[in-house]
């Protein structure tokens, strides 16, 4: 067994995962992200199957997900994952080079639940992903919890955790001085 996951990045291009989990490093977040590199694999990984048969059970806070990918692209996964009961409670934040309003509109009508543009600088992108994960993986307070009938500590008592992980992602990609 091992550890809870809380970020499932899907993402085909190496050199964007690369960049990712060196924010994902720099905020003490790296080993709670799984990396998969198309729709398949991260249905894989949800449902445990094939390699992921093993690991701890329970799904992602948060999915990181590029659409356009080969295989099974990213549309395609978030059809899938919002027509299932267990799955659609999983927040998915498109994280794509794709400005297209088609892309985006269709990422809203398929039930993403933000859609945030790649091409940014590296500083931008750090705070990018501190900002989502603060959000989505240590304040959000999702329904499956409690649907299971288990209890969350309140908000309050994980703030700690998330003043942690911005201070740590602020000394690592420090805010240009305004002037």
């Amino acid at each position: 067994m091992s550890d809870p996951v809380d970020i499932l990045l899907v993402e085909d291009d190496p050199g964007d995962v690369r960049l990712a989990l060196a924010v994902l490093r720099a905020i003490d977040m790296a080993g709670h992200i799984v990396v998969a590199n198309d729709g398949e694999e991260a249905l894989d990984f949800l449902n445990s199957y094939g390699r992921f048969s093993k690991r701890a059970p329970g799904h992602p806070a948060l999915i990181l997900l590029d659409l356009k990918m080969p295989r099974m692209d990213g549309f395609d996964l978030l059809q899938q994952l919002k027509s299932d009961a267990e799955l659609k409670l999983v927040p998915v934040v498109a994280l794509t080079s794709s400005g297209e309003a088609r892309d985006i509109e269709r990422a809203y009508d398929l039930g993403v639940n933000g859609y945030v543009m790649k091409g940014i600088s590296f500083g931008d992108y750090g705070s990018m992903l501190k900002s989502l994960i603060a959000y989505w993986v240590k304040v959000n307070e999702r329904p499956s919890a409690t649907a299971r009938g288990e209890s969350l500590p309140p908000t309050k008592a994980r703030s700690g955790i998330v003043r942690r992980a911005a201070d740590l992602a602020d000394i690592a990609f420090p805010r240009p001085a305004l002037g």
